[in-house]
């Protein structure tokens, strides 16, 4: 099990320079989890898209409706209290810091291509690249 940001989830489902990683990622750890959070980011992902004309919006709610699938049962609540403080000690969004709290709490690493989460939580947090290579 990892907690996999929403960025990962993005690079699954979406093409991009990462894609053949989060494939790869998806392969060695199937069970990805993720604060609720996940899904407004994703959303605001694939509205992007669909403003750019990258994606119709018949194809964007097929890849939520699959990406909805994929994370259905490994979606959790994290205490906001927890979420302020990894926060405040390290200057990364609130939103970012959900990630965080997430995989600390279920002892399990956070994969991101986040390079400032990557800096602020060596301990939590490992790049994608590194989690395929390994």
């Amino acid at each position: 099990m990892i907690v996999v940001d929403t960025n990962v989830i993005a690079y699954f489902y979406l093409p991009s320079l990462h894609s053949p990683q989060a494939e790869l990622a998806q392969r060695k750890d199937a069970q990805w989890v993720a604060p609720h959070l996940w899904r407004s980011e994703f959303r605001n992902i694939l509205a992007l898209y669909i403003r750019q004309q990258l994606i119709t919006l018949d194809k964007a709610l097929d890849i939520l409706q699959e990406a909805e699938l994929l994370m259905d049962g490994n979606e959790y609540e994290i205490s906001s209290s927890q979420i302020i403080r990894l926060a405040a000690a390290s200057h990364c969004t609130a939103y970012d810091c959900e990630f965080i709290a997430l995989a600390q709490n279920l002892a399990i690493p956070l994969i991101t291509t986040d390079k400032k989460l990557l800096r602020a939580f060596p301990t939590t947090a490992i790049a994608l690249d590194q989690f395929v290579a390994t």
